[in-house]
């Protein structure tokens, strides 16, 4: 694996952080700036709408650049505004600042996991994607509860400020390791000292070096594309052009990407099961306190238990998720509608609550990267686009769950009904893996039909 794209995972761990920090920050915030509660809240709020928004708007500003210059504005411009953040005596330069630092995130997310999967053969894109995904996760576990000591310790301002700090390695790193080449056309990033990979064929996929004709024509399955659907017809690659291409227009890059099979549903199903994972990881401590009867001092562990859940599966989407990836999905789809209902059915256990706990995160997780992974295969050259709106995905998912959750108990439904939410959203997102799956198979038909003919 590149170092590369563990410096694009070491950048992802610090904008984890400043995402997911704010929740033990809050009531510190809200004193400091003498705001109410529910205005700090609002500087989660603006983070997720930023990242909705930021991902295919700042992916379509930035498509035509080299992706090492993308990274490098986008991760300046987020440790400018909490440099920002952390100096200001305003609520509202704070909010602002929140905004513009999603904004920058949500590019860095888009561009960061295209030129990952760029920067690697096709058989370790999962991989690759892993390691990107990683650093959420990583941030789940150390990133969050040490922002939470800082801020207790020395305030709120110096969380935000540790999280510039943070990035300011991946900053000098990326200057050094990620290729500088302009995304398009060309196959993969030329890296510095090396050569240029294959070109690739209509669907984004170069062949193997020293392959046979067959080979060549047949192309190799990446890790989102599966290997159960046909093979395309046999094209014969162009050769190499001696100069950069002309970049595809933007209507017909998004045409592109908005008309591949299966895309529209993966990413429903992908917001679907992110809505899951973040409307019971909300309300996860009111969960164990009130329902399975655990003290406050038990929250920050199982937290730290999710959180290494989520590694660990996030290392499995790695490694397994490339082999069977239709697989893979549709079983951590179901594990995980069974897990949340067990949870809901199960909270008042504690030994049975903290042991479905980092088995729920592993599932998520290893899902969540899998169907990201499959969503870049299914791209093909619109990579960068369609990593900002699984990006937007992924977070459209993050904020209408919580929402979901909180609905539910407004209504009424007690804590345990964020959990049930969670289980109902997998059983909807189950539909739509169904769907998808139904109209692979009918388009393999037809395809069949009209071959026949």
């Amino acid at each position: 694996m590149p170092f590369a794209v563990y410096v694009l995972g070491l950048a992802v761990f610090a904008q984890g952080t400043s995402e997911f920090m704010l929740s033990g920050l809050v009531s510190a915030i809200a004193a400091d700036l003498d705001v109410s509660l529910s205005a700090a809240g609002l500087l989660t709020s603006a983070f997720a709408v930023g990242m909705v928004l930021g991902a295919p708007l700042m992916a379509l500003f930035s498509r035509t650049w080299p992706r090492r210059r993308a990274l490098l504005l986008f991760l300046a411009v987020f440790i400018a505004v909490h440099i920002v953040g952390a100096l200001t005596p305003g609520y509202g330069v704070l909010l602002a600042a929140r905004f513009v630092g999603a904004l920058a995130n949500a590019g860095f997310w888009a561009v960061a996991l295209a030129a990952a999967v760029s920067m690697v053969p096709d058989r370790l894109r999962g991989r690759a994607t892993a390691v990107v995904v990683g650093g959420v996760t990583i941030a789940c576990v150390v990133g969050v509860p040490a922002g939470a000591v800082l801020g207790e310790r020395w305030g709120w301002r110096a969380a935000f400020l540790a999280v510039a700090v943070v990035s300011l390695p991946a900053l000098w790193a990326i200057t050094r390791s990620v290729p500088g080449g302009v995304p398009g056309g060309r196959g993969r990033d030329r890296g510095r000292g090396g050569g240029t990979a294959p070109v690739a064929d209509a669907r984004g996929t170069a062949p193997a070096a020293g392959a046979g004709p067959e080979a060549r024509t047949r192309g190799t399955a990446s890790a989102g594309q599966e290997p159960e659907e046909a093979p395309a017809p046999a094209r014969t690659p162009a050769p190499a052009p001696t100069s950069a291409p002309a970049p595809t227009p933007v209507r017909d890059e998004l045409r592109l990407l908005l008309t591949a099979p299966h895309l529209r549903l993966t990413l429903l199903t992908m917001a679907l099961v992110q809505g899951a994972t973040f409307c019971a990881f909300s309300y996860l401590e009111p969960l164990l306190t009130r329902i399975t009867g655990l003290t406050i001092t038990w929250v920050p562990v199982a937290l730290a238990l999710f959180g290494a859940g989520a590694f660990l599966g996030v290392g499995a989407a790695g490694r397994y998720a490339e082999r069977r990836p239709t697989a893979f999905i549709a079983y951590g789809m179901a594990a995980l509608a069974l897990g949340w209902s067990a949870l809901a059915l199960t909270a008042g256990r504690p030994v049975a609550a903290l042991a479905l706990i980092p088995l729920l995160g592993m599932l998520a997780f290893g899902t969540g990267t899998a169907l990201i992974t499959r969503v870049l295969g299914l791209a093909g050259r619109s990579s960068t686009l369609a990593g900002a709106f699984g990006t937007s995905a992924f977070n459209l998912g993050a904020a209408v769950g919580p929402w979901a959750g909180g609905l539910a108990l407004e209504a009424g439904g007690g804590y345990r009904a964020p959990v049930w939410v969670s289980a109902a959203l997998m059983a909807l997102a189950l539909l739509t893996e169904g769907a998808r799956r139904l109209r692979r198979v009918r388009s393999r038909e037809r395809a069949s039909g009209s071959t026949a003919g």
